[in-house]
């Protein structure tokens, strides 16, 4: 699918372990500011995941689809564990140079350590979305500076809720209403007794 070049994508890998309304308000809120925003399930190789790829690849499809707007892509085919490769996917699939990879303030510290960072650094700018707990710290956006790093800080207001959050909740609260039926019928992200 050509895009054209002169419209900015944002990329919005997410472990999406599970998607929650965080997530959704994200998504819609980048709907605003972009042409599109490509998004797809990942394995983040820092973190233990509780669901399957596969798993959390169908919720946050059925995510994307209740969100019913064209401007959200999803495509589980640039999906790695590494940043630079689903990079490099999405420019070749979409045809554009002008990519936006989405972070929350809490993966700051961590992309310096990435996988080709230096490469990643060349291919995209970075939109940082704040996170309520991770503030940006001084010493991080001197990293940034100090790397030539192009980003910007969204002005975007998140609600504080994360995935862990979620699967701590057995209300569903912050669980967007079209992934509940789905999370519930396959008893996903329920608390496991051990067994002595």
């Amino acid at each position: 699918m050509k895009l054209s070049k002169k419209k900015r994508i944002a990329i919005f890998g997410t472990s999406a372990d599970p998607p929650t309304i965080g997530h959704k308000k994200i998504l819609e809120e980048l709907s605003k500011i972009y042409s599109f925003t490509i998004t797809y399930a990942s394995n983040n190789p820092n973190k233990k995941h509780k669901e399957d790829i596969s798993i959390r690849s169908l919720l946050l499809k059925t995510l994307i689809e209740d969100l019913n707007n064209q401007k959200i892509i999803f495509n589980q085919t640039i999906s790695s564990q590494w940043a630079i490769q689903s990079i490099k996917k999405c420019k070749n699939i979409y045809e554009s140079n002008k990519l936006d990879f989405v972070i929350g303030s809490d993966l700051i510290e961590d992309i310096f350590s990435w996988k080709n960072f230096d490469k990643i650094i060349k291919e995209v700018s970075f939109l940082i979305i704040k996170r309520e707990g991770y503030p940006i710290k001084s010493n991080a956006m001197q990293m940034l500076e100090n790397y030539k790093v192009n980003f910007e800080i969204s002005s975007l207001n998140i609600p504080n809720i994360s995935s862990s959050m979620v699967r701590l909740n057995t209300n569903y609260s912050n669980l967007p209403k079209s992934l509940i039926d789905i999370v519930k019928k396959n008893n996903l992200y329920v608390s496991t007794k051990l067994v002595e």
